[in-house]
């Protein structure tokens, strides 16, 4: 079969986490993530899981922001984030869920940028409504030994 396309280049922004239960939590961005939206991201967050958050997080430039430390420190303990080494993308459940949304886009090729995320969505809430996925992408991160 040959698929046709225009040969330009869409992508998708997500802001995620996948908590130890098997319940994914997601965002989408227009645009770059970067504080501001990683911001807005953590106050959705909170406001959908009213216990404390212990987020582990990578090293992104949204992560590690001034104004990020500065709303984490005002959620008086409430949120916590910890940091993944650099460069270590197999501790990072994360990266399993971009995996598995990877695998079912792989054999597509939207046309435009609704397109493709009309695609996402659908992988996404493929995915998110699997708790046994979710936990497998805990499983085989190397972080896994750490949350039993």
């Amino acid at each position: 079969p040959i698929g046709q396309g225009t040969g330009n280049r869409k992508s998708v922004n997500m802001i995620s986490a996948v908590s130890p239960r098997g319940k994914l939590h997601f965002s989408f961005v227009d645009g770059n993530v970067n504080a501001a939206n990683f911001i807005e991201y953590l106050k959705k967050l909170m406001h959908d899981i009213p216990r404390p958050i212990f987020l582990i997080v990578d090293g992104h430039p949204a992560h590690t922001a001034q104004a990020t430390r500065e709303f984490v420190q005002g959620t008086e303990g409430r949120l916590n984030l910890y940091f993944l080494p650099p460069y270590s993308p197999e501790l990072n459940p994360d990266e399993g869920v971009w995996s598995l949304a990877k695998r079912d886009l792989a054999n597509g090729c939207p046309l435009d940028a609704p397109e493709l995320m009309d695609t996402v969505i659908r992988s996404i809430n493929q995915i998110r409504t699997s708790p046994a996925k979710l936990r497998g992408c805990i499983l085989e991160s190397a972080l896994s030994p750490f949350l039993s």
